[in-house]
């Protein structure tokens, strides 16, 4: 049968009726409460009046439970005792790190960089529970309940999420020292029309890189193609087989055009500067399975292979 009494009225009374029953005055009960003694009073007259049952013998002398007081005094400690359980609990979840946390990452990116620092953190935080997912595409973090998400691009102005930079990835087109010795530089983006080209994405359209202009602006412009492939890593490996031209994030290839194997071509012309961020939903207060990992990337950002990040 439904209640007479609002939901908000239900908890009436039952915190000064367990303080009065185990220390046996209201004014006691008032002192540990913080309340006077006839507010006191007032929450246990309510009560008893709520529950249509006396809980309560007074007299001058003393205050001692009725059969009924003793009853309902057992079913509000153990509530009291569950509702402080689970304020233990929540208290526990939001300073020690522990708990499943769902992570979306840029494939190539969130493999190389940020997989790491989330292996790091797991090793620290044993009681921590990591689901990774790699995809390129846009998530919606809320509705796919995701915690945190790696994202390359601008994040938009959604004041759903925070958006804290990890960095700024830059462009380079770069091939094959074997290539570019066998085929030539180019010295002008004109050239580019007598290259083979490897793409960065699976797209029937035609495929154009980001140039930089003589003015500093940046468009696109049409390359020819000849391999095709979704994954950035997979188009570096086309790369460096020697099969032509690409245009990737410096953070992938540094290391390869540092020891040679690749070299680098129409310098300071390939354009496509984007930040990379760190994205999660705003909330009052950061849960620490989360705090631990965002303050692990936004310090191991300073050693990405990126520009410097801003914090």
């Amino acid at each position: 049968m439904p209640s007479d009494f609002p939901t908000s009225l239900q908890f009436d009374g039952i915190a000064e009726f367990v303080a009065v029953a185990r220390l046996g005055t209201f004014t006691s009960a008032a002192d540990e409460l913080g309340l006077t003694k006839s507010a006191v009073a007032r929450a246990v007259s309510r009560l008893e009046a709520r529950l249509d049952a006396k809980l309560l013998h007074r007299t001058t002398r003393r205050l001692t439970l009725t059969s009924y007081g003793e009853a309902w005094l057992e079913h509000c400690a153990a509530a009291l005792d569950e509702l402080q359980r689970g304020e233990n609990i929540l208290k526990l979840a939001q300073n020690c790190p522990a708990g499943q946390v769902r992570i979306d990452l840029p494939t190539a990116f969130g493999r190389l960089y940020v997989m790491p620092v989330l292996l790091e953190v797991a090793a620290q935080c044993p009681a921590l529970q990591l689901n990774v997912s790699f995809t390129d595409r846009l998530v919606d973090l809320i509705d796919e309940g995701i915690d945190l998400a790696v994202r390359i691009g601008e994040p938009g102005d959604s004041t759903d999420l925070v958006a804290r930079r990890l960095g700024v990835q830059h462009m380079v087109i770069c091939g094959s020292s074997a290539y570019v010795a066998a085929r030539g530089a180019p010295q002008h983006a004109a050239d580019l029309a007598h290259h083979d080209c490897i793409a960065g994405w699976n797209s029937t359209r035609r495929m154009a890189w980001l140039l930089k202009q003589p003015d500093g602006s940046v468009v696109p412009h049409t390359v020819p193609i000849k391999h095709r492939a979704c994954d950035f890593e997979m188009v570096l490996a086309t790369i460096k087989s020697g099969q032509g031209l690409g245009q990737l994030p410096l953070w992938m290839v540094q290391d390869d055009i540092r020891s040679g194997h690749l070299v680098t071509v129409l310098d300071g012309m390939s354009g496509g500067e984007v930040p990379i961020n760190l994205l999660w939903a705003r909330t009052p207060a950061l849960p620490a399975k989360l705090r631990v990992i965002v303050d692990a990337l936004l310090d191991r950002a300073l050693q990405f292979p990126v520009a410097a990040p801003g914090r």
